[in-house]
């Protein structure tokens, strides 16, 4: 596949994360990418990190690069694509903005080789979750090009864009439903008797280690989870519990209730 020079538009941590999934992977070399992003602080971060990685201006960088990728907060997608001297009609533009549709893009871009992306954080060990949504202008060879670039921080799929609400209820919001139980797993340890660092060192490796075993055996998690429940046993008792509290119920509304936040916000 031909190579294209890469701009990332906003230099934080999720931008950080892909850029560095990229070159990690070497989809591309330092020479074929740059990074646009006004704050000195975070130029000084790529100077330190990614010496090999050229600071540009937007105008710049979208002349001589054919992927812009907008990793700025959503907020400020108007003003970075309507800034003076900035012209995107010649690029594949990604924009990771929670919240911004492929119609908002359009708008700013003024063309529909587009794509709308939901990365999660896991992305940050390249362990990411992504779904993405192309605009009717993305070539075959666009869309396998954003496979490889997400690809080089987890999973990515391609989804059409009314189902982007739910990536981001389900695999958006997710880390930090995965966080709660684990730090309410630990806390379990604790009262149960564990010292603190054991139980959340236990309770880190099991999630970990379940999440491995699905992925790796293909098997259905509820078939797993019969496995463990002995008759009459400890883990049944549990999950007696964790039914009673109504946990299943909880995770189910709480994918439901981000899905239907992030409808809300979309522009």
């Amino acid at each position: 596949m031909k190579s294209k020079r890469l701009a990332l538009v906003g230099g934080g941590q999720m931008g950080r994360a892909l850029l560095g999934g990229v070159l990690a992977s070497s989809l591309l070399p330092s020479s074929e990418v740059c990074f646009v992003d006004p704050c000195e602080e975070t130029r000084l971060w790529w100077k330190e990190h990614q010496p090999g990685v050229a600071c540009m201006e937007l105008a710049e960088a979208a002349a001589s690069c054919d992927v812009v990728l907008l990793a700025v907060k959503p907020n400020l997608i108007a003003s970075v694509t309507s800034a003076d001297g900035v012209d995107l009609q010649g690029n594949l533009v990604i924009s990771i903005a929670a919240g911004i549709s492929l119609s908002s893009l359009r708008q700013c871009v003024g063309h529909d080789r587009i794509v709308r992306v939901m990365p999660n954080t896991p992305s940050l060990v390249r362990e990411g979750a992504s779904g993405f949504c192309c605009g009717a202008d993305v070539t075959k060879v666009d869309r396998q090009w954003i496979q490889d670039l997400l690809g080089c921080v987890g999973l990515a799929v391609e989804v059409v864009e009314s189902q982007m609400d739910a990536v981001t209820g389900l695999s958006g919001s997710g880390p930090a439903y995965v966080c709660l139980v684990i730090e309410a797993l630990a806390d379990g340890g604790v009262q149960a008797g564990l010292p603190r660092p054991l139980a959340m060192k236990l309770a880190t490796q099991t999630v970990l280690g379940t999440a491995k075993m699905i992925e790796e055996t293909g098997r259905h998690p509820g078939e797993l989870k019969d496995a463990v429940a002995s008759p009459g046993g400890t883990t049944i008792a549990a999950i007696a519990e964790l039914e009673r509290y109504g946990l299943r119920n909880a995770l189910m509304q709480a994918v439901n209730a981000s899905a239907e936040r992030s409808r809300k916000l979309e522009g």
